[in-house]
Protein backbone atom coordinates (compact mmCIF):
# COMPACT_ATOMS: atom_id res chain seq x y z
CA UNK A 1 0.00 0.00 0.00
CA UNK A 2 2.99 2.61 -0.18
CA UNK A 3 4.65 1.69 -3.36
CA UNK A 4 3.42 5.09 -5.33
CA UNK A 5 4.03 7.13 -1.92
CA UNK A 6 7.53 5.61 -1.76
CA UNK A 7 7.82 5.91 -5.62
CA UNK A 8 7.26 9.90 -5.27
CA UNK A 9 9.60 10.31 -2.56
CA UNK A 10 12.45 8.82 -4.61
CA UNK A 11 11.46 11.60 -7.69
CA UNK A 12 11.87 14.31 -5.11
CA UNK A 13 8.35 14.62 -4.28
CA UNK A 14 8.23 14.86 -0.43
CA UNK A 15 4.30 16.06 0.04
CA UNK A 16 2.33 13.08 -1.00
CA UNK A 17 -1.39 14.07 -0.95
CA UNK A 18 -3.90 11.09 -1.92
CA UNK A 19 -7.79 11.90 -3.31
CA UNK A 20 -10.37 9.99 -3.65
CA UNK A 21 -14.65 10.52 -3.71
CA UNK A 22 -17.42 8.84 -2.35
CA UNK A 23 -21.16 9.38 -3.49
CA UNK A 24 -20.66 9.35 -7.28
CA UNK A 25 -23.67 7.24 -8.45
CA UNK A 26 -26.38 7.91 -5.52
CA UNK A 27 -29.69 9.87 -6.73
CA UNK A 28 -29.66 11.90 -3.66
CA UNK A 29 -26.97 13.79 -1.84
CA UNK A 30 -23.80 15.57 -2.46
CA UNK A 31 -20.36 14.24 -3.54
CA UNK A 32 -17.68 14.69 -1.50
CA UNK A 33 -14.16 14.53 -2.67
CA UNK A 34 -11.49 14.10 0.19
CA UNK A 35 -7.59 15.14 0.40
CA UNK A 36 -5.03 13.51 2.83
CA UNK A 37 -1.44 14.02 3.50
CA UNK A 38 -0.11 11.97 5.98
CA UNK A 39 1.73 12.92 8.74
CA UNK A 40 3.21 8.96 9.51
CA UNK A 41 2.25 5.46 7.79
CA UNK A 42 1.76 3.92 10.86
CA UNK A 43 -1.63 2.97 12.07
CA UNK A 44 -3.59 0.65 14.03
CA UNK A 45 -6.38 1.12 12.29
CA UNK A 46 -6.88 -0.41 9.08
CA UNK A 47 -6.84 1.38 5.93
CA UNK A 48 -8.14 0.28 2.95
CA UNK A 49 -10.91 0.93 0.49
CA UNK A 50 -13.42 2.31 2.21
CA UNK A 51 -15.97 0.18 0.89
CA UNK A 52 -13.51 -3.03 2.34
CA UNK A 53 -14.04 -1.70 5.98
CA UNK A 54 -17.38 -1.88 8.23
CA UNK A 55 -18.66 1.02 9.31
CA UNK A 56 -17.21 0.94 12.44
CA UNK A 57 -13.83 0.18 10.88
CA UNK A 58 -14.14 3.51 9.51
CA UNK A 59 -15.01 5.23 12.05
CA UNK A 60 -12.02 3.92 14.16
CA UNK A 61 -9.56 5.15 11.17
CA UNK A 62 -11.36 8.16 10.81
CA UNK A 63 -10.98 9.45 13.93
CA UNK A 64 -7.06 7.64 13.91
CA UNK A 65 -6.33 9.91 10.53
CA UNK A 66 -7.96 13.24 12.66
CA UNK A 67 -4.84 12.72 14.34
CA UNK A 68 -1.91 11.56 12.04
CA UNK A 69 -3.52 13.87 8.99
CA UNK A 70 -4.15 16.96 7.22
CA UNK A 71 -7.34 17.01 5.33
CA UNK A 72 -10.04 18.70 3.72
CA UNK A 73 -13.08 18.13 1.34
CA UNK A 74 -15.39 19.45 -1.17
CA UNK A 75 -18.71 18.59 -0.85
CA UNK A 76 -20.71 19.21 -4.24
CA UNK A 77 -24.50 19.56 -3.79
CA UNK A 78 -27.23 18.48 -6.33
CA UNK A 79 -27.59 21.36 -7.80
CA UNK A 80 -23.67 21.61 -9.01
CA UNK A 81 -24.07 17.64 -10.09
CA UNK A 82 -27.24 19.30 -11.90
CA UNK A 83 -25.59 21.92 -14.06
CA UNK A 84 -22.22 19.75 -14.42
CA UNK A 85 -21.28 16.53 -15.87
CA UNK A 86 -20.30 13.92 -13.12
CA UNK A 87 -16.48 14.07 -14.22
CA UNK A 88 -16.09 17.61 -14.47
CA UNK A 89 -17.95 17.99 -10.93
CA UNK A 90 -15.61 15.64 -9.50
CA UNK A 91 -12.80 17.38 -11.04
CA UNK A 92 -14.09 20.88 -9.79
CA UNK A 93 -14.03 19.25 -6.43
CA UNK A 94 -10.16 17.25 -6.29
CA UNK A 95 -8.88 21.14 -7.11
CA UNK A 96 -10.72 22.82 -4.63
CA UNK A 97 -10.00 19.99 -1.59
CA UNK A 98 -6.40 20.20 -2.96
CA UNK A 99 -6.13 23.78 -2.57
CA UNK A 100 -7.61 24.00 0.69
CA UNK A 101 -5.31 21.64 2.20
CA UNK A 102 -1.99 22.98 0.11
CA UNK A 103 -2.97 26.28 2.25
CA UNK A 104 -3.44 24.15 5.55
CA UNK A 105 -0.47 22.18 5.13
CA UNK A 106 1.64 25.89 4.13
CA UNK A 107 0.28 27.37 7.68
CA UNK A 108 1.70 24.16 9.72
CA UNK A 109 5.19 24.94 7.24
CA UNK A 110 4.77 22.66 4.48
CA UNK A 111 5.49 24.41 1.46
CA UNK A 112 4.02 23.47 -1.81
CA UNK A 113 7.31 22.20 -2.97
CA UNK A 114 7.66 18.52 -3.57
CA UNK A 115 3.84 18.07 -4.54
CA UNK A 116 2.77 14.96 -5.81
CA UNK A 117 -1.25 14.05 -6.19
CA UNK A 118 -2.39 10.34 -5.97
CA UNK A 119 -5.71 10.32 -7.73
CA UNK A 120 -8.11 7.28 -7.26
CA UNK A 121 -9.34 6.09 -10.87
CA UNK A 122 -11.31 8.28 -12.30
CA UNK A 123 -10.71 11.50 -10.97
CA UNK A 124 -8.80 14.52 -12.48
CA UNK A 125 -7.02 17.54 -11.62
CA UNK A 126 -6.19 20.83 -13.62
CA UNK A 127 -3.55 21.97 -10.24
CA UNK A 128 -0.08 22.77 -11.28
CA UNK A 129 1.33 19.58 -9.70
CA UNK A 130 2.70 16.02 -10.70
CA UNK A 131 -0.29 13.80 -10.37
CA UNK A 132 -0.66 9.93 -11.06
CA UNK A 133 -4.23 8.62 -11.98
CA UNK A 134 -4.62 4.90 -10.39
CA UNK A 135 -7.26 2.76 -11.27
CA UNK A 136 -8.00 1.14 -7.59
CA UNK A 137 -6.10 3.53 -6.28
CA UNK A 138 -7.94 2.87 -3.03
CA UNK A 139 -6.74 -0.38 -2.58
CA UNK A 140 -3.09 0.01 -3.97
CA UNK A 141 -2.34 3.41 -2.09
CA UNK A 142 -2.32 3.60 1.91
CA UNK A 143 -2.57 7.88 1.21
CA UNK A 144 -5.96 7.37 -1.09
CA UNK A 145 -7.50 4.97 0.91
CA UNK A 146 -7.26 7.04 3.66
CA UNK A 147 -9.44 9.76 0.70
CA UNK A 148 -11.77 7.31 0.73
CA UNK A 149 -12.02 6.59 4.20
CA UNK A 150 -12.31 10.15 5.01
CA UNK A 151 -15.21 10.79 2.08
CA UNK A 152 -17.37 8.31 2.78
CA UNK A 153 -17.60 8.94 6.68
CA UNK A 154 -18.42 12.41 6.40
CA UNK A 155 -20.93 12.12 3.64
CA UNK A 156 -22.46 9.28 5.42
CA UNK A 157 -22.59 11.61 8.46
CA UNK A 158 -24.35 14.47 6.28
CA UNK A 159 -26.95 11.94 4.90
CA UNK A 160 -28.08 11.02 8.53
CA UNK A 161 -28.38 14.70 8.97
CA UNK A 162 -30.60 14.73 5.99
CA UNK A 163 -32.33 11.81 7.21
CA UNK A 164 -33.49 13.69 9.96
CA UNK A 165 -34.43 16.73 7.65
CA UNK A 166 -36.24 14.67 5.14
CA UNK A 167 -37.62 11.16 7.11
CA UNK A 168 -39.49 10.46 4.63
CA UNK A 169 -37.27 8.71 2.68
CA UNK A 170 -34.68 6.72 4.64
CA UNK A 171 -31.69 8.32 3.74
CA UNK A 172 -29.61 7.08 7.04
CA UNK A 173 -30.04 3.45 5.46
CA UNK A 174 -29.23 3.74 2.02
CA UNK A 175 -27.64 7.17 1.67
CA UNK A 176 -29.15 8.29 -1.17
CA UNK A 177 -28.04 5.30 -3.16
CA UNK A 178 -31.10 3.77 -5.81
CA UNK A 179 -32.10 0.96 -3.91
CA UNK A 180 -35.73 -0.65 -4.69
CA UNK A 181 -36.94 1.25 -1.05
CA UNK A 182 -35.53 4.30 -1.86
CA UNK A 183 -37.33 3.83 -5.60
CA UNK A 184 -40.13 3.29 -3.83
CA UNK A 185 -40.44 6.14 -1.27
CA UNK A 186 -39.85 8.63 -4.50
CA UNK A 187 -42.84 7.16 -5.41
CA UNK A 188 -44.79 7.67 -2.87
CA UNK A 189 -43.54 10.96 -1.88
CA UNK A 190 -41.71 12.61 -4.47
CA UNK A 191 -38.55 14.36 -4.84
CA UNK A 192 -36.72 16.11 -1.61
CA UNK A 193 -34.44 19.30 -2.28
CA UNK A 194 -31.40 17.11 -2.30
CA UNK A 195 -32.33 14.49 -4.77
CA UNK A 196 -30.29 14.88 -8.44
CA UNK A 197 -32.79 15.89 -10.93
CA UNK A 198 -30.84 14.59 -13.85
CA UNK A 199 -30.04 11.02 -12.26
CA UNK A 200 -33.49 10.60 -11.38
CA UNK A 201 -34.69 11.47 -15.24
CA UNK A 202 -36.30 14.52 -14.04
CA UNK A 203 -33.88 17.16 -15.86
CA UNK A 204 -31.36 18.54 -17.90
Amino acid sequence: MLYYERRARKEGCGTVIGVDEAGRGPLAGPLLVAAVYLKTHRFTARLDDSKKLTPQQRERAFLELGEKAFFDVAVINEGVLDALRITEAASFGVDAAVARLLERLAKGGIGPEGVKILLDGRLRTRLPYPAKEIIGGDGKSLTIAAASIVAKVIRDRLMMIYDRIYPDYDFAAHKGYGTLGHRRRIRRHGLSPIHRLTFCGRGG
